[in-house]
């Protein structure tokens, strides 16, 4: 498997200096952030990312993510020039050596929590999801500042796209991504890049918009839309572990074997009955999800793909950007690296 590690670029106080002093770090999972979304990045600002990656001893060749623009979600007249756009954003990062890009299909809000900062009871604090928190929240009264949305939308920018959203059931947006799909997927695999969606985080509606990436039964239909190999999974465990109608080592298991996770995002979380979860430490013990039978399904099925520790407590007094501090995802990264080399000796 190859290490990485999620880099907000130049402004992220976690430096590549420190990411580097990571046991078996080996690439860099980041993105153009300075583009509106469904713009062309420059060729300028991929190889600067580029070179500073290499500079600091790592390597660029994952990315996460090349956003997709609403207008393709939504099935607009203006997809067409959106997904020239984003054909274009495969090619020039293909050319800087990137060999698999993720993103998402989430209508509006991508990861989703009610808390940031909630204090657990060994003292870090973690990002929730509290399923009678979120009942009492209105995106549209411009009061709300949710993580992981786009927080530019202003308050009747965001009312017209839930409009737009109201005539978007779920099987339209099967039929939108698909749409997408068959134009994209034909360029990654002239580029020999693999395109990995990210599941719905959490995978179920939320206020009232439609989530398809969700489930098993889900994931066989996704896969099938464009049966090729470049047509692939990010199988975030800590996103479809958010239901405990998902099993997920028998998913890992049964996608890996049939090599279509290329990106797998590592983590754990604690389950509650309703669906509601706190996000705890990597540790088995720590949470709900089986790490070691996850990593051993990956190994059993000679996984060679990008991991990375995905979300972390902020733990040691450390501040910054909730979910994305460094000491916990750094023990993340060394807990998930012995896992690896454990099952792998066991072969």
């Amino acid at each position: 498997m190859k290490l990485s590690f999620r880099w907000y670029g130049k402004d992220d106080p976690v430096t590549l200096a420190k990411i580097r002093q990571i046991p078996g770090m080996r690439s860099i999972v980041s993105a153009v952030y300075d583009v509106p979304v469904g713009e062309v990045w420059s060729e300028e600002s991929i190889a600067e990312m580029k070179a500073e990656v290499e500079a600091n001893g790592m390597v660029f060749d994952v990315v996460e993510s090349v956003p997709v623009h609403e207008d393709i979600k939504l099935g607009k007249p203006s997809r067409d020039k959106l997904i020239a756009n984003y054909n274009e954003n495969i090619r020039r990062l293909a050319k800087a050596g990137v060999k698999c890009i993720c993103y998402n299909f989430m209508p509006v809000f991508d990861w989703t929590r009610t808390e940031l900062d909630r204090e657990l009871p060994d003292g870090s604090n973690a990002l929730v999801y509290y399923k009678d928190q979120l009942a009492k929240m209105d995106p549209l009264t411009g009061e709300l500042s949710l993580p992981g949305w786009d927080s530019s939308y202003k308050k009747e920018d965001l009312k017209k796209l839930f409009d737009e959203y109201s005539a978007v059931n779920e099987e339209k947006l099967w039929e939108n991504l698909e749409y997408f799909l068959k134009a994209v997927i034909p360029v990654a695999e002239e580029c020999d890049v693999l395109m990995a969606i990210h599941p719905d985080d959490p995978p179920y509606p939320i206020f009232g918009l439609p989530r398809i990436i969700t489930n098993e039964k889900n994931l066989d239909r996704f896969l099938k839309l464009v049966d090729s190999k470049y047509n692939g999974l990010t199988f975030c465990t800590g996103s479809l572990g958010s239901t405990n109608s998902n099993d997920i080592v028998a998913m890992v298991r049964k996608y890996a074997e049939m090599g279509r996770i290329h990106f797998m995002h590592i983590r754990n979380i604690k389950l509650m009955e309703d669906d509601s979860f706190e996000e705890s430490g990597h540790l088995t013990a720590n949470g709900t999800l089986d790490m070691a039978g996850i990593v051993k399904a990956l190994v059993d099925n000679n996984f060679d793909g990008y991991v990375r520790p995905d979300h972390g407590r902020m733990i040691w007094g450390e501040t910054g950007k909730p979910g994305y501090g460094l000491y916990d995802r750094a023990l993340g990264a060394t807990y998930i690296n012995g896992l690896f080399e454990a099952f792998e000796s066991m072969k």
